[in-house]
């Protein structure tokens, strides 16, 4: 990989996907600003730190400024009250694109969901073209954002990508992830393949690796040119022993989204 970029911004840079981005990305840009609401632990000479909350318009537009790409992985990472989500991931993400808009960044790649589209049926076999379906209200808040890509792509010129990432650990943990996994490694080539891609306009991929099962047509993102490296076949002898076999009947199973589609209102839950 080769510079592309003078400086990239991560959100959620101390998060699990995140830390993974700040060392696999520093490829492609001189500098690499950090950010998240902790403090960002030993901060290397080619990067630099920031920390704030993303619901804080002008502490998002100053990380920002000098900034040519974002990539937005900051917010509640699961589902969670509705004020969190609220704040964190709708507030949070409208600031990253004002921020963009008025600092002049050029692209934003931002970490959506499988969430966004969790209620359809694995044999529905979609595209990014199907309509949102989400399973909780972290999933309508990565619909929102989605919507919110495409109008400030459309309005203003700004490109992105919203990855649809389905389960990114470091290894397949349950029968579900056998094909819904996406392995570190693979998340570092769909965000750099997002970066480096020469025109992206909005785009939407689905963020998996190249597991044998497909439950979902990625045509619609070839242009990013992502081409997957892992897959969950190593490991699915020791899954299957470990883990009982799925029931084809539950929801959890039928859907995409897994067990969201189980989950009731997070404010309900919270009392």
């Amino acid at each position: 990989m080769s510079a592309h970029y003078d400086r990239i911004l991560i959100t959620g840079a101390a998060g699990r996907l995140g830390s993974r981005l700040r060392s696999g990305l520093a490829p492609l840009a001189g500098k690499v600003r950090l950010a998240d609401r902790v403090a960002i632990a030993d901060p290397k000479a080619h990067e630099e730190a920031a920390t704030f909350e993303l619901d804080d318009l002008p502490a998002v537009i100053a990380a920002a400024e000098g900034v040519d790409a974002i990539v937005h992985f900051g917010g509640a990472p699961l589902e969670a009250p509705w004020e969190t989500i609220l704040a964190s991931n709708i507030r949070g993400s409208y600031n990253i694109y004002e921020a963009a808009r008025k600092q002049g960044v050029r692209r934003v790649v931002y970490a959506s969901s499988v969430h966004a589209i969790g209620y359809y049926p694995l044999e529905a076999h979609i595209d990014a073209e199907a309509p949102h379906r989400p399973d909780s209200l972290y999933g309508v808040s990565k619909c929102f954002v989605e919507d919110l890509g495409r109008f400030y792509w459309d309005k203003f010129g700004i490109e992105s990508v919203a990855l649809r990432i389905f389960s990114s650990f470091p290894e397949p943990a349950d029968r579900r992830m056998l094909w819904s996994w996406l392995s570190f490694e693979d998340c570092v080539r769909l965000v750099s393949a997002s970066l480096t891609a020469p025109r992206v306009g909005f785009t939407v991929s689905f963020g998996m690796s190249d597991n044998k099962v497909k439950p979902v047509d990625n045509r619609l993102a070839g242009h990013l040119g992502f081409h997957p490296q892992d897959s969950t076949e190593p490991y699915r002898a020791a899954v299957e022993a470990a883990k009982p076999p799925l029931d084809p009947k539950a929801p959890a199973t039928q859907a995409l989204g897994g067990w969201f589609v189980d989950l009731g209102h997070p404010d309900d839950e919270a009392k």
